[in-house]
C-alpha cells in the first residue's frame, strides 16, 4: 500500500530515542523528508545520522525542548526555512514522572504540564498556520493507553494526556475545513526507555523484581508480550499519512488488546 509520503515532510519531536525515532525512521523508510528535534544534542545527531544512512533520507535534526515556548517556535520556523512546507506533526514528549498524588507536590504538577499538555499546544499554534496556508496538513499527538484506562502510578500522565486528547478532539473540528486532520495514537506496553523505566520503578515500588513487574504487565494483554516501537511506527505513519485521508478526531490504540472496554 502506497502511504502517499514520498517528499512529504514530517516533523517528530522527542525523535531521538524510543517511540519518537522509531516513527521519524518509518517515514523516511516511505520516502518522507524528515525533521526530529530532542534537548540532548549528542543522541541526536546519533539518531539523524542512522534514519539517513539507513534510508538516504533528508533528515533535519534541531536541538529544542518541547516544553520551552521559544524552542518550539524556533523548530517549526527552521523545518518551514528547511523544506518549504510542513505536511506532518507528530507531536510527542518525554513521558512526565512517575508516582501517585501524594508523592508528588504542585511543582512535579507544574512542570508536567508544560512538558506534556502546553507543549502540544503550542506545537498547534506554530503548526495550524502554516498548514492552513498550504491548504493541507496532518497533525498526530502522541498520548497513551492511559487516556482510555488510568495506569497505576501514572497520575500526572493519567491527567495529562486527558487534556491532550480534548485538544486532538477540539481542534479537528476546528480545522477540519482548512484541510487539516488531527488525529491521537495510544500506546500501550511497549519496549522503550520509558517503559524500562517504569518498570523498575513499579520493581522498587513492590520488592518484586523487574521480570515479575514485566510478567504482570504482559498477563493484562491478550496478544500476551508488549509491543515492538517499529509496530507502533507503523500504526502512526498511516495515521498521519494520505492514506488515511478520512479520519480525523479518533485516538487509536495500538496496545495488544489490553483496553477492554467498547468505546
Amino acid at each position: 500500500m502506497d502511504l502517499g509520503l514520498s517528499r512529504q515532510v514530517a516533523l517528530v519531536t522527542a525523535a531521538s530515542r524510543g517511540l519518537g525515532a522509531a516513527t521519524a525512521l518509518a517515514f523516511a523508510r516511505e520516502g518522507a523528508r524528515v525533521a526530529i528535534c530532542a534537548r540532548t544534542q549528542e543522541t541526536l545527531t546519533t539518531t539523524s545520522h542512522h534514519i539517513a544512512q539507513e534510508t538516504g533520507a533528508e533528515v533535519l535534526a534541531v536541538t529544542a525542548d518541547v516544553s520551552k515556548a521559544a524552542d518550539v517556535t524556533h523548530l517549526v520556523n527552521a523545518t518551514v526555512d528547511r523544506f518549504g512546507r510542513l505536511d506532518i506533526l507528530v507531536i510527542n514528549a518525554g513521558g512526565p514522572p512517575s508516582g501517585n498524588f501524594m508523592d508528588l507536590d504542585a511543582s512535579a504538577w507544574e512542570q508536567a504540564i508544560q512538558l506534556t499538555l502546553m507543549s502540544a499546544v503550542r506545537l498547534c499554534y506554530a503548526a495550524v498556520p502554516v498548514m492552513r496556508q498550504q491548504g493541507e496538513g496532518s497533525i498526530l499527538a502522541m498520548t497513551s493507553l492511559s487516556v482510555k484506562q488510568p495506569l497505576d502510578n501514572l497520575i500526572l500522565s493519567n491527567s495529562l494526556r486527558m487534556g491532550v486528547v480534548g485538544l486532538v478532539k477540539s481542534l479537528s473540528n476546528e480545522v477540519a475545513a482548512d484541510g487539516i486532520r488531527v488525529n491521537a495514537i495510544c500506546p500501550g506496553w511497549t519496549h522503550t526507555e520509558r517503559v524500562d523505566d517504569l518498570l523498575q520503578a513499579r520493581a522498587a515500588k513492590s520488592g518484586l523484581a523487574v521480570e515479575e513487574e514485566m510478567a504482570k504487565v504482559v498477563t493484562s494483554i491478550p496478544l500476551d508480550r508488549i509491543a515492538d516501537p517499529e509496530e507502533f511506527a507503523r500504526a502512526a505513519i498511516f495515521l498521519a499519512s494520505p492514506a488515511a485521508s478520512f479520519i480525523t478526531g479518533v485516538s487509536l490504540l495500538v496496545d495488544g488488546g489490553q483496553y477492554r472496554g467498547a468505546m
